[in-house]
């Protein structure tokens, strides 16, 4: 069913995966700074501590968590302080019981999933710690799912959980990581104890942000010289409208494994507008049909003049515009009608505009294709155009 032959664009696919975590994550410093202040005592003083991580999709909570948590780890290790942590996604596991049965299988995988309620079981886990005399990071991911499903007693359980212990070499802590603020849902006794100020915020992703993680991602899985850099400003424009760093490694995944079926062997902003018309297109038939034919004949022109390119100027267009209004024996509107056309089909959604400095000091608008492979937009126009 698969060939075996060799890929030419990616080194390691395993690094475009959502569950690889780079060593550094670049654009989260301050988020991984803060999280270092807050953890501090548990090794300087065998504390506990809390924190409740917050933003929307693909800002880099969990990964974040996920790399600051080995890093403590490993410090422990070096440190001679015996530290683990166990991460539990509560859209899975969203029961208090189920919650508990995942980090007791961390420490036994063979522990039975029924006959066992939960108080029981943190008793089990309580014993499992003073035996080991560990420090544990327990991280609920997507914790709003146990809170709906008013699983508060379980934060409480667990924020309170060393108020028994006698030996302070063993702690339990507790990350926190939803999409919403949640902490107003909580109980004041549980707040009490978790801390409302160990709030740590993600804030969405700049466009220069994203192209950052995007040509890092790029150098780690990719062969050398595999991806043009104008495709890596696509991607970080296409992504930008989220400020999504899922969603960008997502298109640059699709991306390269497109290029691997061409002959080319590489990555352009063709394959990137490829691979987002198979993820999400706003482009249709019925929205390209609808347009008066002056409009077609602008976006044609775009489409011809833009091929494998990530942009061109509003003056490249306007000159294949030309030619194409030639083709169709259209009599080639001035630059200002040019250029009403051009952001009628951005406000539509079918191409974007940026405007960027160029060396002469000056401003250069740029257009760009990003929903749709050129070729592919080109022989839709020109099908509904020759009708």
């Amino acid at each position: 069913m698969f060939d075996d032959r060799r890929s030419v664009i990616i080194k390691d696919g395993r690094k475009l995966s959502f569950e690889y975590v780079p060593e550094r994550l670049v654009h989260r410093e301050e988020q991984m700074s803060t999280l270092k202040m807050l953890f501090r005592p548990v090794f300087e003083e065998g504390r506990s501590e809390t924190a409740f991580v917050t933003g929307s999709v693909g800002t880099g909570k969990t990964a974040t968590v996920k790399r600051f948590c080995a890093d403590m780890m490993r410090y422990g290790a070096e440190k001679g302080i015996p530290l683990d942590y166990v991460i539990v996604n509560c859209r899975q596991r969203n029961t208090e019981a189920g919650v508990i049965l995942q980090v007791l299988r961390h420490f036994d995988a063979g522990h039975p999933d029924r006959g066992f309620s939960a108080p029981e079981m943190l008793r089990t886990l309580r014993g499992l710690m003073e035996s080991r005399k560990a420090r544990l990071v327990i991280v609920l991911d997507e914790a709003d799912i146990l809170i709906k499903k008013n699983a508060v007693d379980l934060i409480y359980q667990l924020s309170r959980f060393n108020e028994e212990y006698i030996n302070l070499s063993s702690s339990v802590s507790m990350i926190l990581i939803a999409q919403e603020y949640i902490l107003d849902s909580i109980d004041t006794a549980s707040l009490s104890t978790f801390k409302r100020t160990n709030t740590i915020r993600f804030s969405k992703y700049t466009r220069d942000e994203l192209r950052d993680i995007v040509k890092i991602r790029a150098d780690e899985s990719l062969f050398p010289g595999k991806i043009r850099d104008d495709a890596v400003d696509l991607i970080a424009d296409i992504s930008s409208e989220w400020g999504d760093a899922r969603f960008a490694i997502d298109l640059l995944d699709k991306s390269a494994r497109k290029g691997e079926n061409k002959d080319e062997g590489e990555v352009t902003a063709e394959e990137v507008r490829e691979a987002k018309a198979m993820i999400y297109s706003v482009v249709t038939e019925s929205k390209l049909a609808d347009l008066d034919l002056n409009h077609k004949l602008t976006l044609l022109a775009i489409a011809r003049s833009i091929k494998d390119k990530a942009y061109i100027t509003t003056g490249a267009a306007e000159k294949t515009y030309g030619v194409v209004c030639e083709e169709y024996n259209e009599t080639a509107r001035k630059h200002t009608q040019f250029w009403t056309y051009v952001q009628d089909l951005e406000k539509s959604g079918i191409i974007t505009t940026v405007v960027r400095g160029d060396a002469e000091g000056g401003r250069t608008t740029y257009i760009s294709l990003p929903d749709i492979p050129s070729k592919v937009l080109a022989h839709k126009l020109e099908d509904i155009i020759d009708v």
